[in-house]
């Protein structure tokens, strides 16, 4: 199949270990897919990570022979992927869309307090814990960067027990109410669902005909 375009994705694991997830899985629908890496928190604070993202976002571009570019990624790297699509590679929406797949978006979601107070990755990604006036808690926090129009696309299993569904529905309510173009998938099963599962692909392929060229 030729290329639609080029996908830079982004690699979770709770932004202090890398999972095993690579987005191949996607490449089958038309897709270019380039790895991206990131210092984890321990290495560098929030937001050096989206720092480094965005410098692998702009060697994919300049590699990409014109192909359009979108951005991508599982469960920690889900969230800098919807950072890097809503706050653009060097501008607001500069990017053809956002395949965000079991993101955490809102560290001061009750639900995600309750889940994760134990282990909150985010206090790690910060620096400290997450609080309401933090700065750079508001900057981590995805809703926090709407308004760019760029299209986005949410997968979560309504049963994940790392990452609260809450989180992904809560944010295409306020995705839509900003004007952006928001699918969103909410489907059985927990966290780190497969990728090339039939309705998921389905999902991701139906998405991408609606922000890409025809095949």
């Amino acid at each position: 199949m030729t290329d639609r375009a080029v996908l830079l994705w982004i690699h979770g694991g709770g932004w202090r270990a890398r999972s095993d997830e690579d987005g191949a899985a996607l490449a089958p629908l038309g897709l270019r897919v380039v790895p991206a890496t990131y210092r984890f928190a321990a290495e560098a604070r929030w937001p050096a990570q989206l720092d480094d993202v965005r410098a692998a976002a702009r060697a994919a571009r300049a590699a990409a022979g014109g192909l359009p570019l979108l951005v991508g990624g599982d469960s920690a790297g889900a969230m800098l992927a919807l950072h890097l699509g809503l706050r653009g590679v060097e501008r607001p929406g500069d990017v053809h869309g956002v395949l965000a797949y079991w993101a955490p978006v809102d560290p001061l979601d009750p639900d995600w307090r309750r889940l994760r107070r134990h282990d909150d990755p985010w206090a790690g990604l910060l620096g400290h814990p997450p609080a309401a006036g933090d700065a750079a808690t508001a900057d981590a926090t995805v809703a926090s960067h709407l308004g760019s129009g760029v299209p986005v696309l949410l997968v979560q299993g309504r049963d994940d027990a790392a990452v609260p569904a809450a989180q992904s529905v809560g944010l295409a309510g306020r995705l839509l109410a900003a004007g952006h173009p928001a699918h969103l998938w909410l489907t059985h099963g927990g966290h780190a669902l497969a990728l090339d599962r039939p309705d998921i692909r389905a999902v991701t392929a139906a998405f991408l005909d609606s922000v890409l060229p025809p095949a």
